[in-house]
């Protein structure tokens, strides 16, 4: 009996003492807890003015309720079909380049076998990752300019200077390439790490097969990294309509306003100067809507493909 109410105690010790620790995480969760309420679900609440004619002085509360005549307005705008195409097209560009290279930088950093040189490539390419828009504008300015270092290899091969940042042939390829250029070092991470999960066993066997490295890649190392890739694709994809405010604000101007103008940009045009609050919410709702949808098909996608998803 006496032994019985020993193990009770001490049960119930165990019991208060899981309580007390549950309690404790939970207080070390609270400051990011109210962070994310006062940032993010109470500027929700902001998402009303989308259905209104928002009038400042008014109110929400205030100001006319118009339902869904915001979002007729957008897509009777001539330009409002520009922007969604410009969207997409810069982002689909940077979602795909942005799989594919730091894939192929990660296999190729991995068959580096000195370590020197592996951390000094490694780190070279994360520093631009580290780098804001507001600097790195600055620098592709300066290197895509009529006098810049780009300019000065097509005129050596007798080309003509192009105003990469101001034609609209050149502005998406540039905007693209500088996003993959900035980001890959920093994705690169993710594969790495993945690459080294991978059974060393299966390139010993490939090797005595007479597999050469080429084939091992294509046969070990890619197949290997497909549930990664897909995963990564699957969490980019939620993102998909953000083409990179900071970017294309910082670098683009009204010449290239035809394939440049996401709707980030547009957003921030009527919304901020031009002070048509409703139809900026209305757009930002809109994007966020078809963002939430395009997660939950791709996270539906990847439970199908490889067995595990997002959440």
């Amino acid at each position: 009996m006496k032994q019985d109410n020993k193990a009770m105690t001490a049960g119930g010790g165990k019991t208060q003492f899981a309580g007390r620790e549950k309690r404790m995480f939970h207080l070390m969760m609270m400051p990011g807890m109210i962070m994310l309420f006062l940032f993010v679900f109470v500027p929700l609440f902001g998402s009303l003015m989308a259905f209104q004619n928002y009038v400042p002085a008014k109110g929400i509360f205030g100001s006319k309720w118009v339902g869904l005549e915001n979002f007729k307005f957008i897509f009777s705008l001539p330009d409002s079909r520009q922007v969604f195409v410009n969207t997409l097209v810069i982002a689909f560009a940077k979602l795909i380049f942005n799989i594919i290279v730091p894939v192929l930088f990660a296999i190729l950093l991995n068959e580096i076998t000195v370590g020197i040189c592996k951390k000094f490539f490694q780190t070279v390419v994360y520093l631009p990752h580290f780098l804001s828009w507001v600097v790195l504008a600055t620098v592709v300015t300066n290197m895509f300019s009529l006098s810049g270092p780009f300019n000065a290899v097509v005129t050596a091969f007798g080309g003509d200077a192009i105003q990469f940042l101001a034609d609209n042939n050149w502005f998406r390829k540039v905007i693209v390439a500088t996003d993959v250029w900035k980001e890959f070092g920093y994705n690169s991470v993710v594969y790495l790490a993945a690459l080294t999960g991978i059974d060393l066993g299966l390139y010993e066997a490939a090797s005595i097969d007479g597999a050469n490295r080429f084939e091992q890649t294509l046969h070990i190392t890619l197949p290997s990294l497909m549930p990664t890739i897909i995963l990564m694709t699957a969490l980019n994809l939620g993102n998909i309509l953000n083409a990179g405010f900071d970017q294309i604000f910082n670098l683009y101007n009204p010449i290239v306003y035809e394939t440049g103008d996401i709707i980030d940009t547009y957003v921030y045009r009527i919304g901020m100067v031009e002070r048509q609050y409703s139809i900026g919410t209305a757009v930002g709702l809109f994007k966020s809507v078809i963002s939430f949808l395009l997660i939950m098909g791709a996270n539906k996608g990847a439970k199908k493909l490889t067995g595990s998803g997002i959440f």
